[in-house]
């Protein structure tokens, strides 16, 4: 199984670690196309600051994260399941697993990143700010950059079991599985049950539990079929939309009150 996430706006500091090792980095397949974004969004912020601002789309409270990202290559690296905070990334609970969840999350769970592409949350990262939608001078949308190496690298990551992918659309644009991996891939929403509306708080956390249920259980479904039986046995309510054709993604619905 593997599993797809978007990872988190906010991030925890980099500490005080050794610095980022690009080549030591999973999925080497999308080296080049890690370096040409780092190389660009390092010179962008450490020239003028309010361009890089506009450019990454920060705040006036955010202005620090500009200095942040010009210290990209020296700044002390954790595990990017630490870096990755936010509301599915608690739900997650990473540091909580036990041993054998944990090894299941680090070979299972791939984080989407604009700067990165994906990496697994084992993958030694310094804190950066750089989301898909960002437009950099020289590269252009970080989402049709990516589509290449991706396309290159990610079918042989998939392997040959279940594809769960519970990505935002700014990170699903990177990389949409084709043909056989397709056929295999399950997308899932979590919607509010009363208003059948898609709410950020209750999709976020409910993601985050459900990695976790999987995890923790031991459950490695070998398809979308597989992945709605293991869902409702974990106690979800989930609605399928089966493929119209073959070689298209499954569609699935959880359906939520409210999030403990």
């Amino acid at each position: 199984m593997l599993v797809l996430l978007p990872p988190s706006e906010g991030k925890a500091a980099s500490g005080r670690g050794a610095p980022l090792k690009p080549e030591a980095l999973s999925l080497p397949g999308l080296a080049a196309a890690r370096d040409a974004v780092l190389g660009e969004l390092v010179e962008l912020c450490a020239g003028d600051e309010e361009k890089a601002r506009e450019v990454l789309g920060l705040s006036e409270g955010l202005r620090g994260e500009v200095g942040k990202n010009t210290e990209l290559r020296t700044a002390g690296a954790r595990p990017a399941g630490e870096i990755y905070t936010g509301v599915l990334y608690d739900a997650l609970g990473l540091a909580s697993l036990d041993a054998a969840a944990k090894r299941r999350a680090a070979r299972s769970l791939l984080v989407f990143s604009g700067l990165w592409g994906a990496v697994r949350v084992t993958d030694r990262i310094p804190s950066y700010r750089c989301s898909m939608g960002v437009k950099l001078p020289g590269l252009g949308a970080l989402g049709t950059h990516w589509r290449t190496p991706m396309a290159a690298v990610l079918p042989e990551a998939a392997g040959d079991g279940l594809v769960l992918d519970l990505r935002s659309a700014a990170y699903a644009a990177a990389w949409r599985p084709k043909g056989e991996v397709a056929g295999r891939t399950a997308t899932v929403r979590v919607l509010h049950a009363p208003t059948r509306k898609v709410v950020s708080h209750f999709n976020k956390a409910t993601k985050g539990r459900i990695v976790r249920g999987l995890l923790t259980a031991g459950i490695a479904p070998g398809g979308p079929a597989e992945l709605v039986e293991a869902l409702r046995d974990l106690g979800y309510v989930v609605e399928v939309g089966t493929p119209a054709r073959a070689g298209s993604p499954w569609t699935l619905d959880v359906l939520v009150d409210e999030v403990h």
